[in-house]
């Protein structure tokens, strides 16, 4: 029912930065919350940060707070991730995700479980 595509991964050096975007597409009325997930290699995928579409509420990773921000183009059906002062240990790859038809209440959840509809991934690579 829903459609997201990432994009805007790349190769970077730390300290530096990176945009991605998540384009959404289908039946995006039906979207509660949203979020920007990473799996490093060996690794369990892990919440970076999430945002409830309706109230614009925001949740982070204490390992990307002050780094990273999770935003929003409703009119546009994207989410954004900007991501400052990167590290060696971002370097993952990241994925846009989406709850489809149940409401997410409180501060939208960190964690991968709740999401139900994920987009293919974009891979980050950050060297030192």
């Amino acid at each position: 029912q829903v459609q997201l595509v990432e994009s805007g991964g790349g190769s970077v050096q730390a300290g530096g930065s990176l945009r991605l975007s998540c384009a959404a597409s289908g039946r995006t009325y039906g979207i509660y919350c949203m979020g920007w997930f990473r799996q490093a290699p060996g690794k369990e995928r892990e919440g970076v940060a999430t945002i409830h579409t309706g109230t614009g509420s925001t949740a982070y990773a204490d390992s990307v707070k002050g780094r990273f921000t999770i935003s929003q183009d409703n009119a546009k059906n994207t989410l954004y991730l900007q991501m400052t002062t990167l590290q060696p240990e971002d370097t993952a790859t990241y994925y846009c995700a989406a709850r489809y038809g149940s409401p997410c209440y409180g501060p939208p959840p960190v964690l991968p479980g709740p999401y139900n509809s994920w987009g293919q991934g974009t891979h980050v690579t950050v060297s030192s």
